[in-house]
């Protein structure tokens, strides 16, 4: 006979059972003979006892460059940390400027992706231009303003001082959008993503870290007319009227650019963007594009402009060899500091007329004699 059970207790057994749901498995009583979960180790014990080899320097003696096939000047010869192939930083293609910090590998084993194509979609959508409607909301030239100025002004002696001119964007809206493919390309190449602005990343420096007053010596400030320039230049950007600029790929020299159009003297060429980030950060940094942004009177404050992982065409602009009569001849632009509302901002202006299809050089040592350019081409 079944027990007994009160109306009460049987509502409250049946609202119970009506709202039971399965939501995880049910668990088994834990006995007290089961093994306890095993501890993993961590990285640094098991790399503390790991067996490692080592390789006596005698082994290396006779590596030569794949290359020339000579094995002199041992302290220009790179081995290749995948096939155990050695090549001399000149004989490299593309050249190695200085001796990379950590692991190298060759161009063979390096496994570079092919720089692929874009279209017309995914170079609007990679620069993230904007559409323009109305064609008469474009900046007036800095030129014009300067005569309306004139008319309405004193008549003042003043002294010449040269401005920056606005690049001009070639016509052809197909030209363009080779030239802004390219540059797509060859971002993506090296894993970067396009930014035409100084960007301030967490764990780096910030942005009240970039202030011109900071500067040892102090630094010159961009005129309002030349602010001007640069707004100019920053909205035809944004519309996708690029200078006219083309990235190629040279066997010797790497990624590079060269003008794809007319270049005038004083022109402003692009912005040296990236991220912002402290000098003592970066002072085992291997990488080959970082630029001064501020020498500071305290060396904890100076800073540094690093197109790693973020930049725009000026990232590809190559140096000169500054111990050449002819690796100076080459130099037709030149990168310049200025102070823009409070902020350090680097430029390349051109420094003469530029003909199409010469390409770009500067010295990487205007402010410093540090960088070495001796193996330069």
């Amino acid at each position: 006979m079944a027990p007994a059970i009160s109306s009460s207790s049987a509502k409250r057994l049946i609202r119970f059972s009506g709202s039971l749901r399965r939501t995880e498995a049910p668990r088994l009583p834990s006995s007290p003979l089961s093994p306890t979960p095993k501890k993993l180790k961590s990285m640094e014990e098991v790399m503390a006892r790991a067996r490692y080899a080592v390789v006596d320097q005698a082994d290396y003696g006779s590596v030569s460059c794949e290359q020339c096939g000579s094995g002199d000047r041992p302290d220009e010869l790179l081995l290749c940390d995948k096939c155990d192939k050695g090549f001399h930083m000149k004989c490299v293609r593309p050249i190695v400027v200085r001796v990379p910090i950590g692991s190298w590998l060759c161009p063979k084993c390096s496994d570079r992706r092919r720089v692929r194509s874009f279209s017309q979609k995914k170079i609007i959508d990679f620069f993230r231009i904007k559409k323009c409607c109305d064609k008469k909301d474009k900046f007036s030239s800095p030129l014009d303003t300067r005569k309306r100025r004139r008319r309405s002004g004193s008549l003042v002696l003043h002294k010449k001082r040269r401005r920056l001119l606005p690049y001009i964007p070639s016509e052809d809206p197909a030209r363009r959008l080779k030239q802004m493919g390219c540059l797509a390309s060859a971002l993506t190449a090296l894993q970067m993503e396009f930014s035409d602005d100084l960007t301030y990343m967490p764990r780096m420096a910030p942005r009240s870290a970039n202030q011109a007053k900071f500067e040892s010596g102090g630094m010159q400030v961009l005129s309002k007319e030349d602010t001007e320039t640069l707004e100019q230049c920053r909205a035809m950007c944004k519309r996708g009227e690029c200078p006219p600029l083309i990235v190629v790929f040279d066997s010797c020299e790497g990624f590079t650019v060269e003008a794809d159009g007319q270049i005038k003297d004083m022109t402003f060429i692009a912005e040296y963007t990236g991220d912002v980030d402290y000098l003592k950060n970066r002072e085992h940094d291997d990488c080959d594009s970082m630029m001064t942004l501020i020498l500071a009177t305290d060396p904890s404050k100076s800073l540094l402009v690093c197109p790693d992982k973020r930049g725009n065409i000026a990232r590809f602009i190559n140096g000169i060899n500054n111990h050449t009569l002819e690796g100076r001849k080459k130099q037709n632009c030149k990168c310049v500091r200025y102070s823009v509302n409070g902020e350090c901002r680097v430029f390349l202006v051109a420094t003469r007329d530029i003909a199409q299809g010469e390409r770009l050089y500067y010295d990487y040592n205007g402010y410093e004699h540090e960088y070495p350019t001796h193996h330069f081409v």
